[in-house]
């Protein structure tokens, strides 16, 4: 019999879930920049406005230095 034989596969409850990923908006920006930048798409800009509503009013409004999550 091997040494890790008993030894079960699986997820670790403690191992970290992803990193969040940030990004602080620079003059000049937009979502759909920032989208096309992150995902390749630009038309992936409301999965970064629904991230951050509580930041977000308007989402053509958004300020330099802003740092919002990326999902």
């Amino acid at each position: 019999m091997g040494q890790f034989d008993d030894v079960e596969g699986g997820a670790s409850s403690t191992a970290p879930e992803s990193p969040q990923r940030t990004y602080t908006v620079q003059s000049g920006d937009s979502l759909s920049k920032i989208a096309r930048e992150m995902y390749g798409e630009a038309s992936q800009w409301k999965r970064i406005y629904e991230a951050n509503r509580d930041r977000i009013d308007n989402p053509d409004l958004i300020q330099p230095g802003w740092e919002l999550v990326i999902p």
